[in-house]
C-alpha cells in the first residue's frame, strides 16, 4: 500500500522497536502483522488481533493469520480473536496497538452488533497499553466538521472527532503526521471508488498512556 519510505516513516512513527509488543487490531491480510514480526525481532511479540465482529468472513480471517503465525520465523505471532472490546483478555500489556485505515470502522454497524462502541474499545485500549505505550491510528480524514456521520457510508472519519474520543479514554495525543495527506481529496467519494482508491486523505496520531 505504501513506499518503502513511507513504510519506514510510519514504523518510526509508531515507535515500533526491537523487543516491542504491538498488537495489530484488524490485521486484515496481515502485512502489517508481518512487517512488526521482523522489527519487533525474537524478544518482541505481535498479536494479530481479528475481532470476533469480522471472524464469520468468507476469507477466515482468523485461519489467514493463524497460518501466517505457523510460518518459518514468525514465533513471535501469535493470531488471536474475540470480541472487539474484548482484546485485553486475549493479549498481554502492549508497548503499541495499531490501527490502520480501522477507527471510523467502530462507528458502523457491523462492529457495534456485539456493542463495540468506540467510546469502550478506547477504554479496553488504555487498560491494555503499558504506562508509556502508543496508540497509533492511521484513518481516511472526512471533511472537516463531518463528525462519524460519514463513518457508515463513506468509510471516513472527521480527524478531530478521533482526537476527542481517544483524549476521553485518557489518552494524550503524542505526535500527528501529515506523511499521508492529500489535498486534491475531496472528501465526498467512498475510499473504495476508483478515483481515490489508495490516494485517500489519510491522518495519523500517535496518542501516549501517561
Amino acid at each position: 500500500m505504501y513506499d518503502q519510505s513511507k513504510l519506514s516513516e510510519l514504523i518510526r512513527f509508531a515507535r515500533v522497536g526491537a523487543g516491542s509488543t504491538v498488537i495489530d487490531v484488524y490485521p486484515g491480510d496481515g502485512d502489517w502483522t508481518h512487517l512488526f514480526s521482523d522489527i519487533v525481532g525474537p524478544d518482541g511479540r505481535v498479536y494479530s488481533f481479528v475481532p470476533a465482529e469480522v471472524a464469520h468472513f468468507k476469507n477466515d480471517p482468523v485461519g489467514r493469520m493463524r497460518t501466517l503465525a505457523m510460518e518459518p520465523g514468525r514465533a513471535n505471532v501469535e493470531a488471536v480473536s474475540a470480541d472487539l472490546v474484548a482484546m485485553p483478555e486475549v493479549t498481554r500489556p502492549a508497548d503499541v496497538l495499531w490501527l490502520h485505515l480501522f477507527y471510523h470502522d467502530l462507528h458502523t454497524a457491523l462492529m457495534q452488533t456485539r456493542g463495540a462502541a468506540a467510546a469502550d474499545f478506547n477504554r479496553a485500549v488504555y487498560e491494555r497499553l503499558k504506562p508509556g505505550g502508543f496508540y497509533v491510528i492511521v484513518d481516511h480524514a472526512a471533511a472537516a466538521g463531518a463528525g462519524t456521520g460519514d463513518a457508515q457510508s463513506l468509510h471516513r472519519i472527521d480527524p478531530a472527532s478521533v482526537r476527542e474520543e481517544v483524549e476521553a479514554a485518557g489518552f494524550v495525543l503524542d505526535a500527528e503526521s501529515t506523511l499521508l495527506a492529500n489535498g486534491n481529496d475531496s472528501h465526498s467519494i467512498k475510499v473504495f471508488d476508483p478515483s481515490i482508491k489508495g490516494e485517500t486523505d489519510r491522518f495519523a496520531y500517535r496518542f501516549l498512556k501517561i
